[in-house]
């Protein structure tokens, strides 16, 4: 790699003209200003300069090395602003959540880019585990998680909770839920159907719900796609447990039963960032938004 003092030298005796005025810009010596020339011809292995008197001329592979030490130069400064200038209003935003929150965040979140254009704001729906690893990796900044990761490796805070709900064709409207009527209307399952189960069943104040074994309900379906889970209960085809904003934004409501239980079931929602990562000014707006829409 070539010395960049040298090109800097180089460049400033051609723009100045003179070995004696640039060795006063540079706050060099003369002696100085020549052996920075000397050394960069020999590292370049041609003469960048033919000496006339007190003038010179630059010779062909001169104005190369010399467009070259320009454009170092501007590369440099660009570089420097980069670092010195952090638009909240512009940028790459990259965040990941569960499939129920981005479909509560997602909408406000393009009216956040509507409002500043500079922004690009990229949303992943994941489970934890990949969140966690994707933060690992660099893939995203931020995540929502629904567990405290280790305080080690990530910074997190409770930015709010999602309630769950326990979702039963019509017809089960005027009916108790009990352990018999689960069995009867058989499961339909997805990914985190067993968590919120389990989770379900453990806080919504039913002794009979919390014995149950999750491995002995019938499953009379399964679908990986949240905006179809609800789709087969309003068929009369099986329960599910999924997000109260998984329900709020499927359009035929009027074909599902939302049991009702003794205490309302929430889980918390952590706002999680790599531990030790400084995040850009743009995501002050992105995390006060999420906080917002979870409180």
């Amino acid at each position: 790699m070539i010395n960049p003092v040298w090109l800097h030298t180089f460049r400033t005796l051609i723009e100045v003209g003179h070995f004696t005025q640039t060795a006063e810009k540079l706050y060099m010596t003369q002696p100085g200003v020549s052996q920075h020339i000397k050394k960069l011809e020999t590292a370049c292995k041609h003469a960048l300069i033919k000496r006339e008197g007190k003038s010179f001329e630059l010779t062909e592979q001169g104005r190369i090395v010399y467009h070259y030490a320009v454009k170092l130069e501007k590369e440099s400064d660009s570089l420097m602003d980069q670092l010195n200038f952090d638009n909240p209003n512009s940028g790459r935003c990259s965040l990941a959540c569960s499939g129920s929150l981005a479909l509560l965040l997602y909408p406000k979140l393009l009216l956040l880019q509507t409002e500043h254009q500079g922004l690009s704001i990229q949303l992943e729906s994941a489970p934890n585990k990949k969140i966690l690893n994707d933060l690992d990796t660099g893939l995203i900044d931020i995540g929502i998680v629904t567990h405290q990761p280790n305080s080690s490796l990530y910074q997190s805070n409770i930015v709010g909770n999602e309630e769950l709900c326990l979702v039963m064709p019509n017809r089960y409207n005027s009916m108790k839920l009990t352990t018999d009527t689960l069995f009867e209307c058989g499961l339909i399952g997805h990914p985190d159907a067993n968590h919120y189960l389990s989770l379900y069943f453990e806080l919504c104040g039913n002794n009979d719900l919390e014995k149950i074994n999750l491995d002995e309900i019938p499953r009379t379906g399964y679908i990986n796609q949240l905006s179809q889970i609800l789709l087969p209960v309003t068929k009369g085809l099986g329960f599910t447990v999924l997000p109260r904003g998984a329900l709020d934004s499927f359009a035929d409501k009027t074909q599902l039963h939302i049991a009702s239980t003794q205490f309302p079931v929430k889980e918390t929602l952590y706002l999680v960032q790599k531990r030790h990562r400084n995040l850009p000014a743009r995501y002050e707006k992105i995390c006060s938004l999420i906080k917002e829409a979870l409180t």
